[in-house]
């Protein structure tokens, strides 16, 4: 996006069950990517290449292509996270 101007934001969707019927999870989003990990009834991970897809349609979290991003996004994630004390 040509206005982006952070490196990651960090964002946590807790309302379920609610209107939109998204199951709680938490995540990290950066330019280029979106981690997401889904809890509560489900341990779940998802992982989107904005840029390749940018309709969020094919989650790559077990794409071994992905598996350095991921390390990385799940430490951005940690230390996010710890930051705004939601561990």
């Amino acid at each position: 996006e040509k206005n982006w101007n952070r490196e990651a934001v960090y964002y946590h969707y807790y309302e379920y069950p609610s209107v939109h019927m998204v199951k709680r999870h938490y995540g990290i989003v950066t330019e280029d990517y979106k981690l997401a990990h889904f809890y509560y009834d489900i341990d779940e991970w998802e992982l989107y290449d904005r840029r390749a897809d940018p309709m969020e349609m094919k989650n790559v979290y077990y794409d071994s292509s992905y598996s350095e991003i991921v390390k990385k996004l799940k430490t951005q994630l940690g230390e996010l996270r710890e930051m705004y004390k939601e561990l």
